[in-house]
């Protein structure tokens, strides 16, 4: 008899578990109450950056008499991008279900719980219909954050799923926030011609990201007209009725048509049954124990946003992936257990921002001695063909070894350049390996072979 798999979640880490698990032989059931791909994936990832994309449209546009062009302003049409979006979250949406489908795993419509440590239950629309299962898995994603201080109401004070897009292009958007969420809702809505605020809570947005990559980001926001109140920690937003006031812990207050908070995530465990089936918490997070992301129940696996790991769609997917396997038997043979300080990362802004790896001010905190190579693109030919030299290549490597150990790109389509060094720093190839490399000309990646020599 087949392993039964049940899996409540349909996000990025279910749809990949409950396929490969198929795949290899399982009898898989997947439990998902919203969107097949997941809230988080569809609903967030998706149009956040097809509404970025639609802002750099119109940045080239406006910027097109670079390269010798003649152009009329061109303008969103707010009803059309609508419906595009729309468009794409129910397309992908119905690409993963018939994956699942063509797999032959069963899609159950409903919310999921656990009633014990076998036993999964669906309840869709009041009709339940309960699941036997040798192994569970727990993918159930997360939602937006909201402070204690704010009362979000979709017109006026949004939630990043109330942006996609809001229900009109905003005057003047206060966006609270300055993480990699609140860095792209400011490239978003500053690049489709509204007015912008960003409250960071520090010093420097990105807090966690290079000061160098950084600095570049703050540089261009600024250029743009967007208005930076460091140092300001928001405590309270009032709708007055035709615009919202923004109070900050040190008095500064901060008007504008709209805020937007984009202040984290929290986990959905709740209401999961975790605790019947024996699993533990912590702080709301569950607690898993191994590389396989087996929780202190060996056959109950979570995955995602729920494992407290890092919060992205291509580490869940592969969470999801390696899950499977470890259900199926195949950890008895070659496996590679996920290392997730090697996870590539992107944030969607103009310019991008891409890094992998160790980064350069961790390495110098803990005094690890390293080699530090950049290059800006300006210095490559398809930069200047291009009209955008702005950024970086920065590659991080053992000065004994010339092991690469990871790097920062600041620059055009970043986010798909970052994939050679992800390859580099994941299999431990040394700068020489790069530097011989035998890549495009004229292309951006040469500036990935001039840091490297």
């Amino acid at each position: 008899m087949s392993l039964q798999l049940v899996i409540v979640g349909g996000g990025p880490a279910g749809v990949q578990a409950a396929t490969t698990a198929a795949r290899l032989g399982a009898q898989v059931t997947l439990v998902e109450r919203d969107v097949v791909g997941g809230a988080a994936h569809l609903w967030d990832c998706v149009p956040s950056k097809a509404m970025i994309a639609t802002g750099e449209r119109l940045g080239d546009v406006a910027g097109s008499s670079v390269l010798g062009l003649r152009s009329e302003p061109a303008t969103v049409d707010l009803e059309a991008l609508r419906s595009r979006l729309l468009e794409l979250s129910a397309g992908l949406e119905r690409r993963n279900v018939d994956l699942l489908t063509s797999q032959g795993v069963r899609l159950v419509r409903g919310t999921g719980r656990l009633v014990d440590a076998h036993t999964v239950e669906a309840d869709h629309q009041g009709q339940l219909e309960r699941f036997t299962a040798d192994a569970i898995v727990v993918s159930t994603g997360s939602r937006p954050r909201v402070p204690d201080w704010a009362d979000p109401d979709g017109m006026r004070v949004l939630t990043t799923r109330d942006a996609y897009p809001p229900p009109e292009l905003p005057e003047h958007l206060v966006v609270v926030g300055s993480g990699v969420t609140g860095v792209e809702f400011v490239q978003m809505f500053s690049s489709l011609g509204s007015a912008v605020t960003l409250i960071v809570s520090r010093q420097q947005v990105l807090p966690g990201k290079d000061p160098e990559v950084a600095a570049v980001l703050e540089e261009d926001f600024l250029g743009r007209g967007v208005a930076l109140l460091k140092g300001a920690r928001a405590v309270g937003v009032t709708d007055t009725g035709d615009g919202v006031v923004v109070q900050c812990e040190d008095g500064r207050r901060v008007e504008g048509s709209h805020c937007l908070l984009a202040i984290g995530s929290i986990p959905n465990v709740e209401g999961l049954g975790l605790e019947a089936a024996g699993v533990e918490l912590d702080g709301g997070r569950v607690v898993t124990v191994d590389h396989h992301m087996r929780t202190n129940v060996p056959h109950i696996y979570v995955a995602g946003d729920v494992s407290g790991k890092l919060p992205l769609s291509s580490v869940a997917t592969m969470q999801g992936r390696k899950i499977a396997e470890h259900v199926m038997g195949l950890h008895q043979v070659d496996h590679r257990h996920l290392d997730y300080d090697k996870a590539a990362s992107a944030i969607f802004t103009d310019p991008e921002i891409a890094d992998v790896g160790l980064a350069e001010a961790d390495a110098f905190a803990v005094g690890r001695k390293v080699r530090v190579t950049k290059v800006p693109f300006a210095s490559t030919a398809r930069a200047l063909i291009d009209g955008d030299p702005r950024g970086f290549v920065k590659i991080i490597s053992d000065p004994a070894t010339g092991v690469i150990l990871g790097g920062s790109i600041v620059g055009r389509n970043a986010a798909e350049l970052i994939s050679v060094l992800a390859v580099a720093v994941t299999n431990s190839l040394r700068v020489t390996d790069v530097a011989e490399s035998l890549f495009v000309h004229p292309a951006l990646s040469e500036a990935l072979t001039d840091a490297a020599e």
